[in-house]
């Protein structure tokens, strides 16, 4: 279960500036006949305890820059990430009622841009979505709601959706994804906040439907069994949707903080299968799991970290086929693309940039 990082206590994170030196100084690939410079694939990692982002090349993992430094714009615990319909890069950020907010960056460069939403009851930011409304719809984990804020000024607009403690109801509220089908996908932890903190009283994770327009709410996926190397529940995370979707059949793919990536058929809710995502090794896993993100290629990726809290949950980068096949880097073994690191510090938010 993901519990608000001020509950786990601060861990120093020591970044070494020397070794990030001139990593991003050269972002391109091989000239082209034209003169130009092809942009190599990116991804971003956002570091939960090192309260920065990072930019990393998708072919071969390497660190290319701090892409947003620490506290930019009063980034604080940063989680997941989306782009905007102008391309912009938005960021939930904030664990209180007053630091919550929706950061604006460009996704080209890092600069930030300014707060674009706040207020409204916000109290640690998680999933981030714009609607096919024109909406941005942001998941409020510690007061179990959806609230919606225009999706050009930011202003809110108002409580969308709110927990009612019951099994199918909007409990922890976690990943948001606006599907194919224009209707919202959220996942939820199955806890109930009570005083600015998460209660466990023994409510399932799942995957809920929403149709904005009528704002009926369905569960779409039940909770799975518990994975094989998991901790011992279910916690449902990161949302995203198969590279084929405009082919006909579809498929949601969906992170569970406790280990594992599961695929679902998008029209029925049929569990399809399970990719594993425990690197580390044993059962428990000696890991949990971030988002996911598909990228170039119609490849996964997805970020996991230590649960070791004393050695500073150093996070790891993995990469797979759609189908699950792992796909390393160059001398790393399984999935791993970017080897356990301590600039990767308890990361949740993955974000590949087209």
């Amino acid at each position: 279960m993901r519990i608000p990082l001020r509950t786990l206590g601060k861990v120093a994170l020591v970044v070494a500036l020397s070794a990030l030196a001139g990593c991003g100084d050269d972002e391109g690939g091989t000239t082209t006949t034209s003169g130009e410079v092809p942009r190599k694939p990116m991804f971003l990692v956002a570091n939960s305890r090192g309260d920065n982002v990072l930019r990393f090349e998708q072919d071969t993992g390497a660190l290319v820059d701090v892409f947003i430094p620490k506290g930019t714009g009063g980034l604080f615990h940063p989680d997941s990430m989306t782009l905007g319909p102008e391309g912009d890069l938005y960021l939930a950020s904030g664990d209180t009622p007053e630091t919550s907010a929706v950061l604006r960056f460009d996704s080209s460069t890092g600069a930030f841009y300014g707060e674009f939403a706040k207020g409204g009851g916000l109290h640690r930011p998680y999933g981030i979505a714009f609607g096919p409304d024109g909406r941005l719809y942001v998941a409020s984990f510690l007061t179990d709601q959806i609230l919606r804020y225009d999706g050009k000024t930011g202003d809110f607009i108002d409580v969308f959706k709110e927990g009612d403690g019951m099994p199918g109801g909007l409990n922890g509220p976690n990943g948001l994804l606006f599907g194919p089908d224009e209707k919202l996908y959220v996942t939820t932890q199955g806890s109930i906040a009570e005083n600015g903190a998460p209660m466990f009283p023994g409510l399932p994770s799942q995957v809920l439907q929403i149709d904005v327009t009528t704002g009926e709410m369905v569960v779409f996926a039940d909770q799975p069994a518990l994975s094989d190397a998991g901790h011992g529940y279910i916690s449902l995370l990161g949302l995203a949707y198969g590279p084929d979707c405009n082919a006909g059949f579809c498929e949601l793919y969906v992170s569970d903080y406790a280990n594992d990536i599961r695929r679902y058929d998008f029209t029925m809710g049929t569990l399809l299968g399970t990719i594993g995502t425990n690197y580390t090794g044993g059962s428990p896993s000696g890991n949990y799991l971030g988002g996911l993100s598909f990228g170039d290629g119609g490849r996964i990726f997805t970020v996991g970290f230590d649960v070791d809290d004393t050695k500073g949950n150093p996070g790891t980068v993995l990469r797979f086929e759609a189908d699950g096949t792992p796909v390393p880097a160059s001398g790393q073994s399984g999935a791993v693309l970017v080897k356990a690191d301590a600039r990767l510090a308890r990361p949740i938010g993955i974000l590949a940039l087209p």
